[in-house]
């Protein structure tokens, strides 16, 4: 998580890496209301503003999450 980041909530979910990526997206919602999960396919190009408010749940082309979600 950025230091610029100050969540009451969790800001990560290491328990979630290998898990189908729909299921991490509705669980990190529901452990933190703060953030809004968003899937994205590895390889895909995203931004690289830091937004305290959003958790990139990594998957590969089966829909596994690939990395560690973050808030970032």
């Amino acid at each position: 998580m950025s230091d610029q980041c100050q969540s009451e909530g969790k800001s990560s979910w290491p328990e979630l890496l290998g898990a189908q990526g729909t299921d991490a997206k509705a669980t990190i919602e529901s452990e933190n209301s703060s953030v809004k999960a968003v899937i994205v396919l590895e390889g895909s190009i995203v931004t690289q503003e830091i937004r305290c408010d959003r958790v990139r749940v990594w998957v590969d082309t089966y829909g596994i999450v690939t990395r560690v979600p973050i808030i970032q």
